[in-house]
């Protein structure tokens, strides 16, 4: 008896750790570098795109090739093998992954909105991303608060995506907080886009504007932006959204090689863009932006039938891109 107690006992905690492990903010981050690999256990096999140590420990941010889904585990976990970019594109051709980063690449050439801008052809329903350039004023709660009363009946959680800034992250704990909330009580299921760390922006024309703009750092926005929302509890996906959707073909194939898929937007609502079926909808929700919110709560209220029917609804921009290149 006192045995089978000492064994229960000892699975409890193994499960309590592991559970903790995974559910830290990553506060003592070093050695932060992208690093490639094939990472196999069991029947599994993900790609490696960063590794890091914390606490002693070595962990590795991972990607399903086929859903998109990212991970941050052990890398104990993991039997490794160490790959060049132009290895994964090679062995992973066939994938979602690989063929999301080509349709991303056949748009580099545009000095706005390079990336992929629709993500699900033909299906009643947008993908809905909201960006967090750095600001001084408060998060837009509604935005998020509409989502999840208008679709908790058909989707819950509700699926968007958030484009984060590291600047936004740092001056707004408690609204970043409230959104990791609205995540754990299940009431939205939100996917973290990397929005550079600093998102500068100048007065300069577009092509010497935001990431453009001459002497920025890509390791610095890219990569130091990641650390952060480790910091803060997020796991990066795999996409990456350009501050003002300003890029062209060099800096769009930097990012590409950083592993990250850039997403644009055919439907920026404040700029009088309508979205159509499979748009991937573009609001600001960092109180920048008040007419493209009052767009986003009319745009509801209009569908508000549809949805009730399930003929409008929300799609997560993964599972859109899977449903494309599958």
């Amino acid at each position: 008896m006192k045995l089978s107690k000492f064994i229960l006992l000892s699975v409890f905690c193994i499960c309590f750790f592991c559970t903790e492990i995974f559910a830290q903010d990553f506060e003592d981050i070093k050695r932060y570098r992208v690093n490639f690999g094939l990472a196999t256990r069991a029947n599994e096999q993900l790609i490696a795109l960063r590794s890091f140590s914390a606490s002693n420990q070595k962990y590795l941010l991972l990607i399903n090739p086929e859903t998109l889904d990212t991970k941050v585990d052990l890398a104990s976990r993991y039997s490794t093998r160490g790959l060049q970019y132009s290895n994964v594109l090679a062995i992973f051709k066939n994938t979602v992954y690989i063929k999301s980063l080509e349709a991303a690449a056949a748009k580099d050439l545009q000095l706005q909105n390079a990336g992929i801008d629709h993500a699900i052809p033909n299906e009643k329903g947008i993908t809905l991303t909201i960006d967090l350039c750095p600001s001084h004023k408060a998060l837009d709660r509604i935005i998020f608060q509409s989502v999840f009363d208008e679709f908790k009946r058909t989707e819950q959680p509700a699926p968007l995506a958030v484009s984060v800034s590291g600047k936004w992250m740092l001056k707004h704990q408690d609204d970043l907080n409230w959104l990791k909330s609205l995540v754990k009580n299940k009431e939205l299921d939100i996917t973290w886009v990397n929005h550079t760390y600093n998102h500068e922006v100048n007065k300069l024309p577009l092509a010497e504007n935001f990431l453009l703009a001459p002497g920025t750092n890509l390791d610095v926005e890219v990569l130091e932006n990641e650390k952060l929302m480790l910091k803060n509890g997020l796991t990066p996906s795999v996409f990456f959204r350009f501050p003002g959707l300003v890029s062209d073909k060099k800096i769009v194939e930097r990012i590409e090689a950083y592993g990250l898929i850039p997403i644009g937007s055919d439907a920026w609502l404040a700029k009088g863009q309508q979205p159509n079926a499979g748009s991937i909808v573009l609001i600001h929700g960092n109180g920048n932006e008040e007419i493209g919110v009052k767009d986003f709560i009319q745009l509801l209220k209009t569908k508000e039938t549809d949805v009730k029917n399930k003929q409008w609804l929300l799609f997560d921009l993964r599972q859109g891109l899977e449903k494309e290149f599958e």
